[in-house]
């Protein structure tokens, strides 16, 4: 497993379609991963510190495994099958549960849990983008120029996975 971390949400054009961009921490390679608008939007939101008058799901889920007592140590992307990609949740009793991607690391934002990639999926699925640290700065610029003007109404009618 390999350390990654969220760059952010974009909107892939033409289609439409929300990505989370993450950062293999200890290379240049990043993995796109084809989200919902829904959970593009919880993502975003967690990104932004944004706390809306109720809780969405996932801060709903953050606040009952506080209640109950238990923390997520870790999410891990696990796998990458025909083009779908499959996630776990770590908690503190050594109990993993399966989960998508977009929800573990929607989650993953609002506990503070670390987030890993196994490398059989960043071979599969990363891109490598070698850039001199100027251009990666402008680039991580970009997506929080983008973040800071996102509004959930920006992923309104998309269809979500």
């Amino acid at each position: 497993m390999r350390a990654v971390e969220v760059v952010g949400v974009r909107v892939e054009m033409p289609s439409n379609q929300p990505i989370v961009l993450l950062r293999d921490t200890q290379s240049e390679r990043f993995l796109p991963i084809w989200i919902g608008a829904v959970e593009a939007t919880a993502i975003a939101f967690a990104q932004q510190g944004v706390q809306p008058e109720r809780p969405l799901t996932h801060d709903l889920l953050r606040d009952v495994l506080e209640s109950l007592g238990r923390t997520v140590v870790r999410v891990d992307i696990t796998d990458l099958r025909d083009g779908i990609f499959f996630a776990e949740l770590v908690f503190d009793n050594g109990v993993t549960v399966s989960a998508r991607p977009s929800d573990a690391i929607a989650l993953a934002l609002r506990t503070a849990s670390p987030l890993f990639a196994a490398e059989s999926v960043l071979d599969q699925a990363g891109i490598e983008m070698p850039a001199e640290e100027e251009e990666e700065e402008a680039e991580v610029e970009a997506f929080r120029e983008f973040l800071d003007q996102v509004t959930p109404e920006d992923f309104e009618g998309e269809s979500g996975s």
